[in-house]
Formats: structure tokens, C-alpha cells, sequence
């Protein structure tokens, strides 16, 4: 009967089939009640809307992780400026919506509107840093970020394989070289030919597709544009025509900027509830994901073999080896995991550290698997700004509890008895580690004018939440912990710790720890390359369905991985075991600190030292996220793994 816990319940490939199946399936799923159409219609047919209002975002370029508001750039604006609510992921995101002067009417076509018209002269110190700054935002290549009826204004143009590109985003303009060399968007003409000049795109042709039923009401599924440079001849009444506009790179003489738009409609077959695939399937890498997930089955079901082979047949032979040892001869003859039994649960050292890390990898964990829960369901869709950081940050805040209880649970089982240390450095340790290297980076945007910077309001809320909320919770947590009986072990401690025998190589505690990492990030790089474009590129993600599966594959890997290893180092009677296990899948980290390290010099043309900064900055706070995490989940399960074999064994 002892053995009946080594019996398979459910076997694991299915279960990642079972999950495959229905991550994928909901994975599509992107509406939401909250998400409500907003219908159209010609002001003298019915009583819907009519306006359509034009809303910008923040600027932000590939080549500089400092974003930057649209009014930075002296582009026309609203006299009365009016900003939609903001929640706190777009904040923290650094999304900047205000109003702008764009504004157009149902089905009411407009050509070569001009919009405002800006004047520049040399003598003016003030208009030489305008025009300088703009100048620079084009030679950087900054992006627009235009939304109609909270949809992005796409730029689609045909890229290789005759496929078309749909850009949420579109250059302020391009910059010609000394050489003659167009850069980044100017190769889009041939017109574009001044050798040192720059030409800024002063014109938008826009087309907004609407679906309707049949009946008078409307629904926009669609807004596209096409950026131009018109050297207008007449300022004041501008007729879109004539050569583009260059601004030299030597400023000597006076001259205007006159901003127009065009603007049309057109019928879409396209349903409003599927408005953003055209968007989303532009760039997808559907068949580069179906390999990464078919890449960490392998890998999966490798290590699910290797651990049913150790726990049906070898631990079941060892077991039974083990449970025939009658007569105190027999019982000298031990060998292996079982000569380790009176040490393998002795406290670790610095184990206070240890829980305290083990709290706060279970709030992230939890945290992590809900909030991709959620987007899975839809609610943190595209069409959903700022929700995905929100019910991140919201769901940490409330998860106090289990970080305080789980910490004091390990604590407490270690003999530790400085609770009130224990509760504190849990509360406050980890997260007051990632909140000081955001901080710091905060100041950098603050100093160099971002809009990603985060208000001081926003700060003094985001602790708010911390000391109000996090602390009080994560004491009570540890309260119960602390309340609850020690964890009992199956087997006794005895009180001299046996002597470790020289190790080989692959048992020495570093190897180990080294090899242990690489399982689980081959499971998770492409993923991470997804991920990381999405930060650091510019990119929509929304592949939310393929992350959730690839979350849970990790978690098996970065368990059996484990507990392999950490059966290995018991068979070579190394009964320190917490630790290691902890870095073992911990050690995941630093191959991401590694690839993104790489991703930075092979994908990335980040220039600037402020941009650099920022990137590592932001990139040790995922390490430190992705270490506390993996870290959990490997001890979690060593600690399973090493209860469940010490209490089927007889022990004299």
C-alpha cells in the first residue's frame, strides 16, 4: 500500500493536450460587455452619433526607449486640451490619449483639410529648439499613435511575399542622408531625393470602413491612412499638390508647416466583433508558435519519462529494497537516498532568506497564472487598454496573504522564530527592490522629458496600495502561518549532520544548478522573443492563448527538471537540497538576463545612454520576477517529491 503514491493518476501529456485544447480555443475571444459598439449614423437619418472623434497617443520609436506626448512635438492641438480616463496600467505604461483637432463627420468626405499651420523663424530661439526637436523625432524614426473609435489608425503597405503590413503606427516623417541614402520611411518615395533633409509627413489621406446590416446605423470596423509631404503653394489654402516638404538640416530662413487631411468612406464586409483581425493577423507567427509549443511537449514529455522511470521503477525497487532490511545487518547495508534520511529535512542555512524569497515567487505565481487566465477569457485584450497591467499590479496588491502565509509555513519549519523580521522582509524586500530600480528609472524619464515618466501622484497611490493594502495583507498571512502547527516531517533529524561524500561533476552543486536552467528556458525563448517585440518594438501582443499554455508547460518543466536533478544529489547522498532546488529552476533567470542581453545588440538599434539604462533597468526587474517564480515552483515541488519519498520507507 506504501507504494500506491508512485501510481500514475492522470497522465500528463493528456493533460497538455487537455489544456492545449482549451487555451486555443478561447484564446479568440477578445469582446466584452464593457466593450460596447458605438453606432453611426448621417445626422439628418437618425439620432446616433455623428462625430467622430480623433484621439493621439504617445509617440515612441524603435530606436529610443523614451516616449514622448504628441503636444512635445509642436504638432496642432486643441486650445482646451481634454484627456479621456486613464487607469493605472496605462499610466504606469506611459500612454498619453488626448484630443485632438482632427474631427470628422459620418459619411461627410473631406480633401486637403487644413488643420493648423506652423510658422518657424530663425532668430527665435524657441522655434530653433521646436524645429530642432522635431528633426531629431524624425531622425529616430518616432511613430504616430492615432485611435478612432478605440481602434488604432493603421499604415498598411506591402512588404516581401507580396503580404501586406498594417501598422498601428506611422512616421512623423524620414531623413535623408549626406550620402543620398533614404532612411527608414523616406524609401517609401522616390521624390524623397534632397541629400541632408529632412521631410515630414504634413498630410494624411484616411479612409474609415463601416459595416452595416442594412438598416441606417452603422459600425466603424476599420481606419487606415496614408502619410504624404505636400510642399503646399498656398499656406492658407492648401491644395495637397506640389513637391514634398524638406526642412533643411542648416535653419537659415523662415517657413511654415501647413497640416491637412483628407478623409473618406468606404463599405467593409468585416464585422464589428472582428475589426481588429485584420491588425492582429499581420503579424502573427502562427506556424513559428505551433513550433515552440510542439517544442516544449517534446521536452515535456521527455522529462515526464524520465520521472515515471525513476518513480515506478527505480524508487519502487529502492522502496521495496529498502522495506525487506529486517535484521540490523541488513539495515548497515543502506545505500543511496535512503543514508541521507536523517538529514534531508535539517533546516537550511539562511533560511530565512529562503522563505522569504518562496512568499514572495508564490504572490508572483499566482498573480502571474490569473492575470494570463484573464486574458486568455478576453479581458485583457488589445481593445482593452492598460487592463493587462492593472490586474496585474491590482492582483500583487491583493495577493498579500498567500506570499505572508507560505513565508511564515517555511519559516516556521525551519525553526526560525524572528517573525516579525520574517513578515517584514517578505512585505518589504522584494518588492521594495523592484519599486527603487523603477523609481530610479522613473527619474531618468523625469530628467529627459518622457511622458512615460510616471506622475508623483501616481507614486504616492502606487505605495498607498503597498503600505495600505500589500503590508496589512501579507501580516495576516503570516499570521495564520505562524498560528498553524509546524510542518511535520516523516523522518526524524538527527542532531550530528552526516558527512557529504565527494561529489562527481554533474552532482557538484554549481553544474547542477547551471544544467538545471536550461530545460526550462528552451521552453520559453520563443515566447520570450514574442514578448520582448512587443515591449521593446512596438508590437501589439495578443497571443495571450499560446502564453497561457507555454505558463503551464513551464511550470512541468521546471518541476520535473527539479526533481530529477534533486534525486540524482539525494542517490549521491547530498542532502542539501533546498537551496539547490530552488536555484536550480531559478537559474532560469539568468539565461533570460543572457538572451536579452543578446536581443538588445541583435534585434534591437537602441542608441543613447539614458535608452540603454532604461532597457537593462526594466530588464532586471523581469529577471528578478522570472527567478523568484521559477524558484518557486522547483523547491515547491522538490519539497513534494522528498515528503512523499522519506514517508514510504521504514526508517529504524
Amino acid at each position: 500500500m506504501a507504494l500506491d503514491v508512485f501510481k500514475p493518476r492522470s497522465p500528463i501529456p493528456a493533460l497538455v493536450l487537455l489544456l492545449l485544447a482549451a487555451a486555443l480555443g478561447i484564446a479568440s475571444g477578445f469582446y466584452l460587455p464593457g466593450l460596447a459598439p458605438v453606432n453611426f449614423c448621417e445626422p439628418e437619418v437618425g439620432d446616433c452619433k455623428n462625430a467622430i472623434e480623433l484621439f493621439v497617443n504617445r509617440l515612441d520609436s524603435v530606436e529610443s526607449v523614451l516616449p514622448y506626448e504628441y503636444a512635445a512635438f509642436d504638432f496642432c492641438q486643441l486650445e482646451e486640451e481634454k484627456r479621456p480616463s486613464e487607469n493605472l496600467g496605462q499610466v504606469l505604461f506611459g500612454e498619453r490619449i488626448e484630443s485632438s483637432p482632427y474631427k470628422f463627420h459620418f459619411k461627410k468626405e473631406e480633401v486637403c483639410k487644413r488643420i493648423c499651420t506652423k510658422s518657424y523663424n530663425p532668430e527665435n530661439k524657441d522655434d530653433k529648439s521646436k524645429l530642432v526637436f522635431l528633426k531629431s523625432g524624425m531622425q529616430l524614426n518616432y511613430q504616430h499613435h492615432w485611435i478612432v473609435d478605440n481602434m488604432p489608425v493603421t499604415w498598411c503597405y506591402d512588404v516581401e511575399d507580396g503580404q501586406k503590413f498594417c501598422n498601428p503606427g506611422f512616421p512623423i516623417g524620414c531623413y535623408v542622408t549626406k550620402e543620398g541614402h533614404p532612411k527608414d520611411a523616406c524609401v517609401i518615395s522616390t521624390s524623397f531625393n534632397e541629400k541632408d533633409t529632412y521631410y515630414i509627413f504634413n498630410h494624411v489621406d484616411i479612409t474609415i470602413y463601416f459595416h452595416s446590416e442594412g438598416g441606417t446605423e452603422a459600425r466603424l470596423v476599420a481606419a487606415k491612412l496614408e502619410p504624404k509631404s505636400f510642399k503646399h503653394t498656398h499656406v492658407d489654402k492648401p491644395d495637397c499638390s506640389g513637391p514634398p516638404l524638406g526642412i533643411p538640416n542648416v535653419f537659415r530662413e523662415k517657413f511654415s508647416i501647413a497640416y491637412t487631411y483628407s478623409v473618406k468612406y468606404a463599405t467593409s464586409n468585416i464585422k464589428w466583433a472582428s475589426r481588429w483581425d485584420y491588425i492582429l493577423e499581420s503579424m502573427p507567427h502562427t506556424n513559428i508558435q505551433w513550433f515552440s509549443i510542439m517544442n516544449s511537449l517534446i521536452i515535456v514529455l521527455f522529462l515526464s519519462a524520465m520521472v515515471a522511470m525513476i518513480l515506478l521503477r527505480t524508487l519502487h525497487k529502492d522502496i521495496a529494497r529498502y522495506n525487506q532490511m529486517d535484521s540490523a545487518e541488513e539495515a548497515q547495508e543502506e545505500f543511496g537516498w535512503k543514508l541521507v534520511h536523517g538529514d534531508v529535512f535539517r533546516p537550511p542555512r539562511k533560511g530565512m532568506m529562503l522563505s522569504v524569497f518562496l512568499g514572495s515567487g508564490t504572490q508572483i505565481f499566482i498573480m502571474m497564472f490569473v492575470t494570463l487566465f484573464f486574458a486568455c477569457l478576453g479581458f485583457l485584450s488589445p481593445a482593452n487598454r492598460g487592463a493587462l497591467m492593472t490586474c496585474a499590479v491590482v492582483l500583487w496588491v491583493l495577493l498579500g496573504t498567500p506570499a505572508g502565509y507560505v513565508a511564515a509555513r517555511y519559516y516556521k519549519s525551519f525553526g526560525g522564530e524572528k517573525w516579525k523580521t520574517n513578515v517584514l522582509l517578505t512585505s518589504l524586500l522584494c518588492p521594495g527592490v523592484v519599486f527603487a530600480d523603477f523609481f530610479i528609472m522613473n527619474l531618468i524619464l523625469l530628467g529627459e522629458g518622457s511622458s512615460a515618466a510616471v506622475p508623483f501622484g501616481t507614486l504616492i497611490a502606487v505605495l498607498a496600495l503597498w503600505f495600505g493594502i500589500s503590508v496589512p495583507l501579507t501580516f495576516l498571512g503570516a499570521y495564520f502561518g505562524f498560528k498553524k502547527l509546524t510542518i511535520e516531517h516523516p523522518v526524524r533529524i538527527n542532531q550530528i549532520p552526516r558527512q557529504i561524500p565527494d561529489q562527481s561533476f554533474y552532482t557538484k552543486s554549481i553544474p547542477g544548478i547551471i544544467m538545471g536552467g536550461v530545460l526550462p528556458f528552451g521552453c520559453i525563448f520563443i515566447q520570450l522573443f514574442f514578448i520582448l517585440n512587443s515591449i521593446w518594438s512596438h508590437q501589439m501582443y495578443y497571443m495571450f492563448g499560446f502564453l497561457f499554455l507555454v505558463f503551464i508547460i513551464l511550470i512541468l518543466i521546471c518541476s520535473e527538471a527539479t526533481v530529477l536533478l534533486c534525486y540524482f544529489h539525494l542517490c549521491a547522498e547530498n542532502y542539501h537540497w533546498q537551496w539547490r532546488s530552488f536555484l536550480t529552476s531559478g537559474f532560469t533567470a539568468v539565461y533570460f538576463l543572457i538572451y536579452a542581453v543578446h536581443y538588445f545588440y541583435s534585434k534591437l538599434q537602441i542608441i543613447g545612454t539614458a535608452s540603454i539604462i532604461l532597457y537593462f533597468g526594466y530588464t532586471m526587474i523581469m529577471t528578478l520576477i522570472i527567478f523568484l517564480f521559477t524558484g518557486t515552483v522547483g523547491y515547491i515541488a522538490c519539497f513534494w517529491f522528498v515528503t512523499k519519498i522519506y514517508s514510504v520507507v521504514k526508517v529504524d
